[in-house]
């Protein structure tokens, strides 16, 4: 059994995983909001599954229309291979929102956004299906003992943020400020934290405008705390900029990740300048 984390001096710290690809089939399927859908994999391949951090993620490879199964690679020193001839399937990262090692299970939130492979996967994902996941590659580990945390993000970032509210030992004082669509998107989180939920409906805003403006005005508590942003890229800078350069936080306790960015597809960036 390793050792716990110490966590005296707050150093966050990143741990390596060995890759694995696996084949899982979907056990259930379920609407968290009207654009949110919930899916249960599961599979043997699962007995080996590590994911030591909220904001981890998996590449799911998705099955080419009119096919059961994706084309998954052979790991090689050089890299992934893809067995000649054969297209290479759709892929995307997403965040493992919960694993259950006992039921050898993994549940993946989508939001359902358009008709990219991810989101018409997820909408027509029924018991049964397969999908193909590789990683986590590693996990960036954040001491649980800060004074506070503050999390930011729109609807991609919820997955992340509800499973670190889980995680959170009880009594952790939590801030989350949340942009979605409207207000059938606002989810409830479990958590034994001290939590203040700030939810913002975008409406006809532009994305991540009521965010920014919001974070700009934000009262931190007293004490030494860790901030992690997810959201459109241009977003999820502007957001980093506004903590560091303007409120003064500590780059090194600021984590800011573009999961989407307007008009590009499959975009998975982090900014820690």
């Amino acid at each position: 059994m390793s050792q716990p984390l110490q966590t005296t001096d707050r150093v966050a710290r990143r741990v390596r995983h060995e890759v694995k690809r696996r084949m899982l089939q979907v056990r259930e399927v379920r609407p968290l909001t009207p654009k949110m859908q919930r899916v249960v994999l599961g599979g043997d391949d699962l007995t080996v599954f590590v994911s030591a951090a909220h904001d981890d993620h998996v590449k799911l490879f998705f099955p080419p229309p009119g096919e059961e199964k994706p084309t998954m690679p052979t790991l090689t020193p050089n890299g992934p291979v893809y067995p000649d001839g054969v297209p290479r399937p759709a892929a995307r990262d997403y965040t493992p929102r919960h694993f259950d090692a006992a039921a050898n299970t993994l549940t993946v939130d989508f939001v359902l956004h358009g008709d990219g492979p991810a989101a018409t996967w997820a909408m027509q994902a029924r018991p049964g299906h397969f999908l193909g996941v590789g990683g986590p590659r590693s996990s960036f580990i954040v001491p649980d003992d800060f004074d506070w945390y503050l999390f930011v993000g729109d609807e991609t970032a919820l997955p992340a943020i509800g499973r670190r509210l889980e995680e959170l030992p009880a009594g952790a004082r939590t801030i989350v400020m949340a942009e979605v669509s409207d207000a059938g998107e606002r989810q409830n989180f479990a958590t034994r934290t001290k939590l203040e939920a700030h939810w913002f409906y975008r409406e006809s805003a532009a994305p991540g405008a009521k965010l920014v403006d919001a974070a700009a005005q934000l009262k931190f508590p007293v004490g030494a705390g860790y901030t992690w942003v997810a959201a459109e890229a241009t977003t999820a800078k502007a957001l980093r900029a506004l903590f560091v350069e303007q409120r003064g936080l500590r780059k090194d306790r600021v984590k800011a990740a573009a999961y989407w960015k307007q008009g590009a597809v499959a975009v998975h960036e982090t900014y820690d300048d």
